[in-house]
């Protein structure tokens, strides 16, 4: 069943922060009399932030989700204890998603986003006029209120009527649709809980063909340092599926690493076309050339150790 958007309102969650410190005992730490988010990389590396305000707490069907604010980044989402956006560097991120396919597409009309669920993607998908319908398929509806509530830094929220929000399984939709998107982005969570499906070849080959002939695609595929098993798998998905396939970078503080990848597969553009908008703050002309000039170690299949 396909629940579309609606308007819809979520109350402040208020409760005692000690309370919520003891159910995210992993995540959330009291470390002389501060609080802190302690996330757990891979169980080799811990990354923590000092927090202000716990805004939003509270578990969905699917994940534990919290808006924090921090003292250096600002608002995070964070899922599962994990930071997935945070209103100091998401544009990063929600730019080099939407902007660089959008740059390459002659005539994107039809969008889709799988996932998205803080809206800064679509956000910046709509300052383009030749959009005209955009699909965003999120599989939790809660990320979308709390974030448009909650995280209007990222989300801008989002009331655009071009944007059609459809909370269901993303994997399910895509395998509905042939022929019909110009552009599709992947904007999930890392490949772990409702998200390890998106990271699969039977999904990238259903998104190839929910795609038009001269349709691309663009997700993120992780850090090349510390999840390069990930973006190597990716590539080849990719490389076996599209004519064109193109990894590209993009420095964002609060990703583990700091340095982070995206993978383009294309079934005909391949550079950038178009100038971006100048609203961004980003992504510009410049950032678009030498974001695909990648270092050494990242070039060939062989240097990046496929």
């Amino acid at each position: 069943m396909i629940l579309r958007y609606s308007h819809l309102f979520v109350a402040s969650h208020r409760r005692s922060v000690e309370l919520i410190v003891n159910e995210r005992p992993n995540s959330l730490q009291r470390i002389n009399d501060d609080l802190w988010l302690v996330e757990d990389d891979r169980d080799n590396m811990k990354i923590s932030y000092r927090i202000k305000e716990v805004i939003f707490a509270e578990s969905s069907d699917f994940q534990h989700i919290m808006i924090l604010d921090s003292y250096d980044f600002g608002r995070m989402l964070v899922l599962d204890g994990v930071v997935q956006i945070t209103s100091v560097d998401g544009h990063i991120y929600s730019e080099m998603s939407a902007h660089v396919p959008l740059s390459i597409h002659p005539n994107p009309e039809r969008i889709l986003i799988v996932g998205g669920g803080d809206c800064g993607v679509a956000r910046e998908m709509v300052k383009y006029d030749q959009v005209k319908a955009i699909d965003m398929v999120e599989i939790d509806e809660m990320v979308v209120k709390v974030c448009r509530e909650h995280l209007p830094e990222v989300s801008g929220n989002l009331s655009d009527p071009r944007v059609e929000f459809v909370f269901a399984d993303g994997v399910e939709f895509v395998k509905s649709k042939k022929n019909w998107y110009d552009v599709i982005v992947v904007d999930s969570s890392d490949p772990e809980g409702p998200s390890i499906r998106l990271f699969e070849y039977d999904f990238y080959r259903d998104v190839r063909d929910a795609l038009r002939d001269d349709g691309l695609v663009v997700r993120h595929s992780l850090s090349p340092l510390f999840n390069r098993d990930v973006m190597c798998r990716t590539v080849r998905h990719f490389e076996t599926l599209f004519p064109v396939t193109r990894l590209f970078g993009a420095t964002i503080p609060t990703f583990p690493g700091g340095f982070w990848s995206f993978t383009l597969g294309s079934k005909k553009y391949r550079d950038p076309v178009r100038e971006v908008d100048r609203s961004a703050k980003y992504v510009d002309a410049a950032m678009l050339r030498s974001c695909f000039d990648l270092p050494p170690f990242l070039r060939t299949s062989s240097d990046r150790g496929e």
